[in-house]
């Protein structure tokens, strides 16, 4: 997994692709800032300072004010790869913000997503 072109990608020119993908599964923009938000720990307004500030993926998760000490729990393939044997935290990082977005568009619950 080299592809390293996604961490020096803007946030903002990814984070519209999460949205629509919730939508058009009849999911919300809040739901999917309640995911950001789980994962990160930005609150709304981090968010919207990443995304008018073009952070790229890098820096968003640098930034990140705390990482939630359940992701070890999110498993399973996203893009081809099991999350779990990604050794790049980074681009582990990256794919369980995938693999959660991919979770609400295909209808799971909020409380399975998040691991409560």
């Amino acid at each position: 997994m080299q592809n390293t072109k996604i961490f020096t990608t803007a946030f903002a020119s990814v984070y519209p692709h999460y949205i629509q993908k919730a939508e058009k599964k009849g999911r919300t923009k809040s739901e999917v800032h309640e995911i950001i938000q789980w994962l990160t720990g930005y609150d709304e307004q981090g968010i919207q300072e990443q995304l008018e500030k073009r952070t790229d993926f890098k820096t968003f998760f640098d930034l990140a004010p705390k990482m939630n000490p359940n992701v070890s729990l999110i498993k399973g393939v996203i893009c081809g790869y099991r999350i779990e044997e990604i050794e790049d935290e980074l681009m582990r990082n990256i794919r369980y913000l995938d693999k959660l977005i991919d979770e609400l568009s295909k209808g799971k619950k909020m409380e399975k997503i998040l691991r409560e």
